[in-house]
This record gives C-alpha cells, sequence and structure tokens, in this order.
C-alpha cells in the first residue's frame, strides 16, 4: 500500500470531520485511533455511550483534537438521524464516513432464526445504507468525501455457519460498488474494507463457540490462525491503517473496491 504523505504539519486530515461507527472498541476503536493520528476531527458513535465516550476522552487527551461521542443505535432510522444530527451541530458536515458498527451470529443455516436473520441484516447492511444516507447530500454538495465500509472476508468467500452474517456483508459489497458508480464524478469515493479474522471480542466469540463444540482453547484459536498463510490473526491496527489511507487525499482514485486485508486468506 502507499505510505500516506503528510503535511507540514504531518495531519493530513486535518480540519477533516469523520464519523466512526461501533467507535469504542475493537475495529472502530483503531481506526478511530488512526483518523486522530492524521489530525482528524472525529465523532465516536456506538450503542454503549459510556465506551465510546471513554474512547473519545481517551483520543482527545492523546492526540489534542476534537473528539466527540454519540449513542447511536445504527439499525435505528430515528436514531441515526438523531445522532448525526448532533455530530453536524458539533463538528459540521462529515467529510468522512467509515461504517464499522456490526455484529456477527453463528449458527448452521438450518438453526438459523428469522431473528438473527433479520439483526444480522439490520445491523451490518441497513445500518451502513442508513448512515450513508445521512452523510452523502452534504458530501455530494461539496464535491468531496470519503465513505469506508468495513465489510469481511465472509462476504468474499462464504464460511460455514455464517449464512446471515456473510449475507449481510455481501450486501454491504453491492452498496459499496452502486454508491461508488453513482459517486464518482463528484470526488466522493466509496469502498470497502474485508478483514479476515481479527483479534477482536467478535473473534473471541467465535473462538468461544468452537471451545463449546469440543476443542480447547489453544485449538480452537490456532484453527482460525490458520485460515491466512501467515499463520495469525489480523490486528485491528492493520485494519485501521488501510481505512486511514482510504480516507487520504492519496486515496483519491480508489472507489467501488472491496480490500482484503487478510494476510493472503483471499486472493
Amino acid at each position: 500500500m502507499a505510505r500516506v504523505r503528510s503535511d507540514a504539519a504531518g495531519r493530513p486530515l486535518a480540519g477533516r470531520h469523520a464519523v466512526v461507527t461501533g467507535g469504542g472498541r475493537g475495529i472502530g476503536a483503531a481506526v478511530a485511533d488512526a483518523l486522530a493520528g492524521l489530525g482528524a476531527t472525529l465523532t465516536l458513535m456506538g450503542r454503549d455511550a459510556e465506551t465510546v465516550a471513554r474512547q473519545a476522552e481517551a483520543l482527545a487527551a492523546q492526540y489534542g483534537g476534537r473528539v466527540a461521542a454519540v449513542r447511536c443505535d445504527v439499525a435505528d432510522a430515528d436514531d441515526v438521524e438523531a445522532a448525526f444530527q448532533k455530530a453536524r451541530d458539533r463538528f459540521g458536515d462529515a467529510y468522512a464516513l467509515v461504517n464499522n458498527a456490526g455484529q456477527a451470529a453463528s449458527a448452521a443455516f438450518g438453526d438459523t432464526t428469522r431473528e438473527v436473520w433479520d439483526r444480522m441484516l439490520a445491523v451490518n447492511l441497513t445500518g451502513a445504507f442508513l448512515c450513508a444516507r445521512a452523510v452523502l447530500p452534504a458530501m455530494l454538495a461539496a464535491g468531496s468525501g470519503r465513505v469506508v465500509n468495513v465489510a469481511s472476508t465472509a462476504a468474499l468467500k462464504g464460511y460455514p455457519r455464517t449464512a446471515a452474517y456473510a449475507a449481510a456483508k455481501a450486501g454491504v459489497l453491492g452498496l459499496t460498488r452502486a454508491l461508488a458508480a453513482e459517486t464518482a464524478k463528484h470526488g466522493v469515493t466509496v469502498n470497502a474494507v474485508c478483514p479476515g479474522y481479527t483479534d477482536t471480542a467478535m473473534v473471541q466469540a467465535a473462538i468461544d463457540n468452537l471451545v463449546a463444540a469440543g476443542r480447547s482453547p489453544a485449538e480452537a484459536r490456532r484453527t482460525l490462525e490458520r485460515l491466512n498463510p501467515r499463520g495469525s490473526l489480523i490486528t485491528t491496527s492493520e485494519v485501521a491503517s488501510t481505512v486511514a489511507w482510504l480516507c487520504t487525499a492519496e486515496a483519491s482514485a480508489i472507489t467501488g473496491q472491496a480490500i482484503a486485508v487478510a494476510a493472503g486468506e483471499v486472493m
């Protein structure tokens, strides 16, 4: 990947407002950290108000920038509208949106209930739609903007026992490509980043499921690590650096792409 060139102050996103959903932990927290390091003004959103508030306070203290936390359930249209209005009122229109909020559920297809199916679509796909809808009009009017959707290698290849999750994330890729085609002439880019199994609480839940099926914790972790040729889980900072680069001017010619951050698992 090309290295991000910094301005004289080393802050190429200085003065740019970025919204990160699911910004309180895991990949979202790492993305927020990477964007703050590039000088972005940040609004972190998440369902757990205390978690996003703690992350916002930590980033403001570390980087000395403007960081706010807003509670938001991305699957709730009214909640999204209110949260993005709060973000606009405080920091102005968003230059970048990172649709990171998501959930995963594991079950054999025959055991996948309608409730699980609907929840996976609502959080992972409809949430991305609602949040993109909240920021794109202003981006198009400004003639610039970045939308990065955090998808998954599950959208590229599928995994057993993830039908609902994989379908939702595959929908995110379709949304990404359609929006990229609509916005390319307006200075807006829309891309997806597809992490492989990443060392987060979500993957710990997958390990716990394997343990419940009879494997030891070490065996369960190794099962996931062996999925990529490197033989280790992806780190949140590896995903975050890709997302942050896509938000910079250097990535202005990259749109409609699904970039796998998976250490060779997906070729």
